[in-house]
């Protein structure tokens, strides 16, 4: 069974920074490659660009919930959380779905 896990291309589990503004503040996020991959395919499906979604996302939750705290883990958790949503539903759930079940 560990072997699905431990033969992962060690590609995907690198991280990487990148850059962006929100607001017109520029702000690094690190990802590993796998979520940053997730997001672009969670952007292309909603006609967002990934840094659109990410300050869309970013909005939303700071309106929900007044305050960010770990902006990071958030994608990391969103992006599982679409997976999840998609693997149940057996087909792409809408950014509306996935940011609505936000708790």
């Amino acid at each position: 069974m560990c072997e699905i896990y431990v033969k992962a291309d060690p590609i995907l589990y690198e991280s990487r920074a990148r850059s962006l503004r929100i607001h017109g503040f520029v702000t690094k996020i690190r990802l590993e490659n796998l979520f940053w991959d997730i997001l672009a395919e969670i952007a292309a499906n909603d006609g967002y660009t990934t840094n659109s979604l990410i300050a869309k996302l970013y909005d939303e939750l700071l309106e929900y919930r007044g305050e960010i705290d770990n902006f990071a883990s958030f994608l990391r958790v969103s992006c599982l959380r679409y997976l999840s949503l998609k693997k149940g539903s057996g087909e792409r759930p809408a950014l509306s779905v996935v940011s609505a079940g936000v708790a």
